[in-house]
């Protein structure tokens, strides 16, 4: 009897064990997002890329703790559209988003959210229990208050750069003039955030306004901590070339030391920050709860192929390299192994689906308007996954497929349409098009590429079919009539 009795209890107090790990277990705190975005870079500027002008410690440390993509693309020129893609994983013919939007939408009685419709990654988290914060740029509509989840709101009235010190803020629903560098205040701001919200999850984006590269900021002396640094550097890593014919702007920045050391210091200066808010992770017990992901809005030409700047600088438009490949580093200690390299193709447009999936999820996004990002989840967690190496990439009255090998680019209502074997000619310099050894690839690339917009594309926000867009056109009307 006493036996069956004290079996009876162990048999009830290994129950209560194995119930309160369940509870223990079910209890476990989600992991905090911190998503830390560029404005105007390309992977080439940094360490962990292969450059060895530019100083980028923080980043280079970030990326052997964590998981670096060697091919990761944006899906457009220009920041709101790319930015617009990230927050929903849509196209720009399906959120409406084609150029950087007017300052109207930003400030002023007729301002509004261009994301207002759909539910973006911010309003996901915060509905599944995450306090969210925005410090830095926002330039999607309605700067002066909160929007899409946000509770904490830390911005500028612009979504330009004019330079880095004396530059206008908002703060508090109020514009006041910022006299320090603003990068380092983005980045002391995000720590406040990190810091009062440290005992719930959080998501941080965390949107420097630089390196930025372009306008009138470009072309004066840096200003940084940085500065000394870089006062005597050659920097050969921004290519030295003859202007492009394709080249409307920045033609002063090419070549020119000036912008290149002014450029370089904006990313050793977001590097440091990089490595403060790391810092405070680690001092405040975060670093293994939090996944960071570092990455840009688009990317941008130091003088490669004869370029300075986007595909919006050029007419026409273009869809090369230097503006579609990104940094993307992904780091979370204890769950992301360290030191991994990616070479799968993704974009920017993957971004959500894969964050929703990282942290289960993923049945909280939207079916329609239907994605067309898919998850890389399995690569963050050191599985194999399968899929088409291909992007797609929209600019207005310009379009194109990447793959490993190739990239076709077409225009409507212009010329020329572009094929490069982008394998053997990274520079795209040689254009293939219509050349009949090519023709058999030519014509795969352009029937994959009408049937990804054919799949996605929203007829509201379909330029190619007589869409509109929000806050205006690059072009300033629409070309697009075949």
């Amino acid at each position: 009897m006493k036996h069956h009795v004290f079996l009876q209890s162990t048999l009830l107090l290994f129950g209560a064990i194995v119930a309160l790990a369940s509870v223990g277990a079910l209890a476990a705190p989600q992991p905090n997002v911190i998503l830390i975005m560029t404005d105007n870079q390309g992977a080439w500027s940094l360490g962990c890329y292969g450059n060895a002008d530019i100083k980028t410690p923080n980043l280079d440390r970030m990326a052997r703790e964590g998981l670096r993509f060697t091919r990761a693309f944006s899906n457009n020129a220009v920041c709101s559209p790319t930015r617009a893609t990230y927050l929903t994983g849509l196209m720009p013919s399906q959120h409406g988003v084609h150029k950087y939007i007017n300052r109207s939408v930003m400030m002023g009685p007729e301002a509004y959210s261009t994301l207002e419709e759909f539910d973006t990654l911010p309003q996901i988290l915060n509905e599944a229990g995450y306090v969210c914060g925005l410090s830095g740029k926002w330039h999607l509509g309605a700067n002066m208050k909160p929007q899409e989840g946000f509770s904490f709101w830390v911005t500028k009235p612009e979504g330009h750069t004019r330079d880095f010190v004396n530059q206008k803020i908002i703060e508090n629903g109020e514009v006041t003039t910022l006299e320090e560098h603003q990068t380092p205040y983005w980045t002391r701001r995000g720590i406040e955030f990190i810091e009062e919200n440290k005992d719930q999850p959080f998501f941080l984006f965390l949107a420097y306004n630089g390196p930025y590269g372009l306008g009138t900021s470009a072309l004066t002396e840096p200003i940084n901590q940085f500065a000394d640094y870089y006062a005597d550097k050659d920097l050969p890593s921004f290519t030295r070339d003859t202007a492009h014919p394709w080249l409307l702007n920045n033609r002063k920045m090419l070549n020119n030391p000036t912008a290149a050391r002014k450029y370089a210091s904006e990313v050793s200066g977001m590097d440091e920050g990089v490595g403060e808010i790391m810092a405070a992770l680690q001092r405040l017990g975060l670093d293994e709860n939090t996944l960071v992901i570092f990455t840009a809005d688009q990317g941008l030409s130091g003088g490669q192929s004869g370029f300075w700047g986007m595909g919006d600088h050029t007419r026409p438009l273009t869809a090369y390299d230097w503006t579609m490949h990104v940094p993307l580093i992904v780091r979370h200690p204890g769950a992301i192994d360290p030191g991994g390299v990616s070479d799968r193709m993704v974009s920017n447009y993957d971004l959500l689906p894969t964050v929703l999936g990282y942290l289960g999820l993923e049945s909280k996004q939207a079916a329609q308007p239907p994605s067309p990002g898919r998850s890389y989840t399995p690569i963050l967690r050191g599985e194999k996954i399968e899929w088409e190496n291909e992007v797609f990439y929209e600019f207005e009255n310009v379009r194109a497929i990447r793959t490993e090998a190739w990239k076709y680019i077409e225009r409507i209502g212009e010329e020329p349409n572009e094929l490069y074997h982008v394998e053997n000619d990274p520079g795209e310099r040689l254009n293939l098009y219509g050349r009949a050894k090519h023709a058999g690839i030519q014509a795969q690339l352009q029937q994959r590429l009408h049937a990804f917009f054919a799949t996605y594309a929203e007829p509201k926000w379909d330029l190619w079919k007589g869409g509109d867009a929000k806050g205006g056109l690059m072009l300033g009307k629409k070309p697009y009539a075949r």
